[in-house]
C-alpha cells in the first residue's frame, strides 16, 4: 500500500483488515497522479462495509466484504460509494466472498444504488446481475454486476440492499417529538458497549397511564441482526399508522400500549456488520443467559419484558421480532409449538388475518417450530417463560420480493416493507376486534380489552406518561447496572468513561486491545464466543454528503451486462 501526499490513498493488493477509506483504485504499473476516471473507493460511513477493492481490468473490479467484527464467518452485507468517475464509464462490480451460498440473487434480486443526483434508493435491473461460481475465486459464488456512470460530478452508493441507519432512526424520533404528541413518547432504556443509545418508543393515548386502568401491551423488537435492514422499514410503517391523527390509529392507541425497540444492535448497525454486535455475537442466539458485558442491550429489554410479565396489571399480549430474510420470498411469520392446545391454535390466528390485509404476507411460509439451534431466540425464550396469553412471533421479511395474487414477482421497494409494517397495524385492529365505523366488529378476538374510558375521564398528560415511562427504564437500569455502577467508582476500566470516542482512536490496535479487555473480562466471568475469531476493525462512522435531488433525472440510463461461459465479458 503507497499513500499520496495530499491525494486519497492507492491500494493494489491488501488483505481485509476494516473499512477502505477514500481508497483510488488504479493499474498496478501506473505511477501518476489520480485522474478522472481512477474510481475512489469508500465505506468509512455509518453502516459501510468494503474490506478491500482489487484491480482487475479499467473496467472490472473484485469488491471484498469486510467481516462481521470478531466474527470472520459472516459476509453477506456491503454498503460503499464510487467517486471520481468519468461521465459514460463503464464498469463490472464482483463481489467476490460471500459467507452464504444459497441467495436471492438466485432468484432474480440485485444490489440497491443511488447518487447525490438520484437520492431516492433504486434496485440495479435484474438483467444486469449474474450469479455463479466463479472458477477464479476457488469456485465460490460470486455476484457481479454491471453499472454506467453517468455524471462526473455524482457520488454513486451501493448496497446490499435499502440501508437504515441509527441516524435516519435519530432524525425520525427527534421528528416525532418535535410534534408535541401527548401519545408519543421516547426515552433510553441502556447504552451499548460503545456507549451508543438504546431506544425506547411508546406509542399509547395519556389516558392508559391510569394506574387503575388495566394495560395491555405489545411489545416490537428490530434489526437484532443488523443488516437486516428492510425490517427497520417494515417498523416505522407500523409506528407511523400509529401516530396519524386518524379515527384507526386513535382506536388502537386508546386500547393498547404499544413499546418499540427499533434498534437492538445499534453498534452492530453503525459498523455495517451483517449479523453480530461489535464482539462478534450473534445476540438473537443470548436472549436465555445475556451478558451486561457483551449484550446490554438484550439485558435491558428482557429484564423490561419480565417486568411486565409479572406486573399483575398489565397483559403482555405480543412480543414481535421483525427480522428480513436472505432466501426466501415474502412476508411470514415464525411461531412457537406448545403442549397447551388453546394457546397454539390462538397463535395461529394472528397470521391468518395478517394474510387477508397483505398481500405480500404468505400464510403458506409461516410455520411453527421448536429447532434446538432456535433455542436462544427471542421468540423461542420468550415464549417458553412469557404467560401463556403472550404471542411471540418472528416476523420476516424477504430481502428481494414477493408474489402477489396474480403469481407475479414483485421486488420491494422502502415504501413496500413500509405498507407491511402499516398492515400490521390494521391486523392489530382485527385481532382485537375494533373498528372505526359504528356497528358491531366482525373478526378477531373479543375478549378481554381494557375497559373504555368514562364520559368524563380524569386528565392524563404527556408529563405522567413521561413520568412513568422513565419509571420503568430506572427500575430495568437498577437490575442490569449494579455492578457496572460499583466497578465504575473503584476501577479504571476503560468501559465507564464517559463516552467510546475518547476511549479509542480510529486505530486498528487500539480498537483490538479494546475488544480484547472485554473479552478477557468475558472470559473471567465463564462466558466466550463459541463462534470467535481474530478482531476486524472499523473506522469511526461519519456521514456522507447528500445533494438534492435535481429536476428531470429520477433513473440511471446507461445500464449495460454481458456474460460468456458463466462469466461477464470484457466490454
Amino acid at each position: 500500500m503507497r499513500s499520496n501526499e495530499g491525494s486519497p490513498e492507492t491500494v493494489a493488493n491488501d488483505e481485509v483488515v476494516g473499512n477502505v477509506s477514500k481508497v483510488c483504485i488504479v493499474p498496478p504499473s501506473y505511477k501518476g497522479d489520480v485522474k478522472q476516471g481512477h474510481l475512489i473507493f469508500d465505506a468509512n460511513f455509518e453502516c459501510g462495509n468494503l474490506g478491500r477493492v482489487d484491480y482487475i481490468t479499467d473496467i472490472e473490479y473484485d469488491i471484498f466484504i469486510r467481516p462481521d467484527t470478531c466474527n470472520p464467518r459472516f459476509r453477506v452485507w456491503f454498503y460503499y460509494t464510487v467517486q471520481n468517475v468519468k461521465a459514460n464509464q463503464k464498469v463490472i462490480f464482483n463481489i467476490v466472498n460471500f459467507s452464504k451460498t444459497k441467495s436471492l440473487y438466485r432468484e432474480g434480486m440485485s444490489p440497491v444504488v443511488k447518487s447525490t443526483s438520484r437520492p431516492e434508493w433504486q434496485r440495479i435491473p435484474a438483467k444486469n446481475t449474474f450469479y455463479y461460481k466463479c472458477p477464479d475465486h476457488r469456485k465460490n459464488y460470486v455476484m457481479s454486476f454491471a453499472f454506467q456512470f453517468d455524471n462526473e460530478n455524482d457520488i454513486y452508493e451501493f448496497a446490499y440492499c435499502f440501508p437504515y441507519t441509527n441516524t435516519r432512526l435519530s432524525n425520525w424520533i427527534a421528528t416525532q417529538e418535535k410534534r408535541n404528541l401527548d401519545y408519543f413518547y421516547a426515552d433510553v432504556l441502556c447504552e451499548t458497549v460503545q456507549q451508543r443509545q438504546l431506544d425506547i418508543i411508546t406509542i399509547t393515548s395519556p389516558q392508559n397511564i391510569d394506574p387503575v386502568r388495566r394495560k395491555k401491551i405489545i411489545f416490537v423488537t428490530c434489526r437484532v441482526h443488523p443488516g437486516e435492514s428492510p425490517s427497520s422499514y417494515v417498523c416505522e410503517g407500523l409506528m407511523d399508522f400509529l401516530l396519524e391523527d386518524t379515527p384507526a390509529a386513535k382506536l388502537l392507541r386508546d386500547n393498547i400500549v404499544f413499546k418499540f425497540v427499533p434498534m437492538l444492535n445499534p453498534d452492530g448497525v453503525a459498523l455495517g456488520n451483517y449479523r453480530c454486535s461489535l464482539m462478534g455475537f450473534d445476540l438473537n442466539r443470548h436472549w436465555t443467559d445475556p451478558s451486561r458485558w457483551a449484550h446490554p442491550t438484550l439485558e435491558a429489554t428482557k429484564a423490561l419484558l419480565l417486568e411486565y410479565n409479572d406486573n399483575p396489571s398489565v397483559d403482555l399480549d405480543f412480543y414481535i421480532d421483525i427480522h428480513a430474510h436472505s432466501t426466501l420470498m415474502n412476508g411470514f411469520m415464525y411461531g412457537n409449538v406448545y403442549d397447551d392446545s388453546e394457546r397454539f391454535e390462538r397463535q395461529a390466528v394472528f397470521p391468518k388475518l395478517l394474510c387477508n390485509n397483505a398481500e405480500d404476507f404468505s400464510l403458506a411460509f409461516t410455520s411453527f417450530n421448536k429447532d434446538v439451534v432456535k433455542a436462544g431466540t427471542g421468540r423461542r425464550f420468550l415464549g417458553s417463560c412469557l404467560s401463556a396469553r403472550s404471542n411471540c412471533y418472528t416476523l420476516e421479511v424477504s430481502f428481494y420480493s414477493y408474489s402477489n395474487e396474480a403469481g407475479n414477482i414483485v421486488p420491494y421497494t422502502t415504501q413496500g416493507y413500509i405498507n407491511l409494517g402499516r398492515n400490521v397495524a390494521r391486523t392489530f385492529l382485527d385481532y382485537y376486534g375494533l373498528s372505526s365505523t359504528p356497528g358491531p366488529s366482525t373478526s378477531g378476538i373479543e375478549a378481554a380489552l381494557p375497559a373504555a374510558p368514562s364520559a368524563n375521564p380524569r386528565h392524563f398528560s404527556k408529563s405522567k406518561l413521561r413520568a412513568q415511562v422513565r419509571e420503568e427504564v430506572r427500575m430495568v437500569q437498577q437490575k442490569t447496572k449494579p455492578e457496572q455502577a460499583s466497578a465504575s467508582a473503584n476501577s479504571p476500566d476503560p468501559i465507564y468513561k464517559p463516552s467510546f470516542e475518547s476511549q479509542l482512536s480510529d486505530s486498528a490496535v487500539s480498537l483490538k486491545q479494546y475488544i480484547k479487555t472485554l473479552r478477557s473480562k468475558m472470559s473471567r466471568e465463564g462466558r466466550v464466543n463459541t463462534g470467535g475469531g481474530s478482531s476486524e476493525t472499523v473506522s469511526a462512522p461519519n456521514s456522507t454528503a447528500r445533494a438534492e435531488q435535481q429536476p428531470g433525472k429520477s433513473s440511471y440510463d446507461g445500464y449495460f451486462f454481458n456474460h460468456h461461459e458463466g462469466r461477464p465479458s470484457n466490454l
